[in-house]
This record gives structure tokens, sequence and C-alpha cells, in this order.
């Protein structure tokens, strides 16, 4: 069961990670406009904003990738710490800006969360 958790939680980071290539090096480009339905103007207008965003999904990868790779008794903490990090910025972003943020980012934390607490 913690492989497969640990692979939910990879699969979570991976996630964040594409985030963090969206908005950081796309949100200008024709992909990143289309992905957030921006206008050329406003992607312009906001790109040192959207790469501050991308800047803390990554950081989100990488803590989930550091509690996958401390392994299931040191990794256990620290992946239900960011993982709650992940829904709660899920949660937050489809009260704030859009409801799609929900089902692509705090449900599969969620699920995640779920998986690793039933691990152990």
């Amino acid at each position: 069961m913690n492989t497969f958790s640990s692979g939910v939680v990879l699969g979570v980071a991976a996630l964040h990670v594409y985030f963090l290539v969206l908005e950081m090096f796309f949100w200008t480009k024709p992909l990143g406009r289309r992905v957030f339905g921006l206008t050329p103007e406003f992607a312009l207008a906001s790109k040192s904003l959207a790469a501050n965003q991308g800047l803390y999904n990554g950081f989100l990868a990488a803590g989930l990738g550091w509690g996958v790779y401390a392994g299931p008794v040191d990794g256990h903490p620290v992946k239900i710490f960011f993982l709650g990090c992940v829904i709660m910025a899920g949660i937050f972003g489809a009260a704030t800006a859009h409801r799609k943020i929900l089902w692509v980012q705090a449900v599969p934390g969620a699920i995640a969360l779920g998986l690793v607490c039933a691990s152990r």
C-alpha cells in the first residue's frame, strides 16, 4: 500500500511541476493563455505574478518528492504536511480564482492524503 500511495503522491508532485512550467514559462504563450483562458494583454501584465505562483507550485512538488524520498517512516509527516498545503491551496484557488482548481488540485491532493494515511 505504501508503494501505491507514494506513486500517487509523486503523481500530485508531477501535476505541480506541470503547473510550474505553465505558470513560469508558458503564461504568455498560446498554450498557457489557452489553459488559463487569458487575453494576451492580461497574460503580459500578470506575467511576474504567475511566475511567482509557479515557483510556489515547484516548492509543493519538491516537498512531496522529499516526503517520498525520506521513506515511509520519516517521510510520512512530510507528505501529510505538503498534501495539506496542496489541498488548502486548491480550496483557496477554487474560492478566489476558478472552481476548476478544486478538481485539478485539491481533489488529487485529498485522494493522495487519504492513501498516505491509510498506508500507516
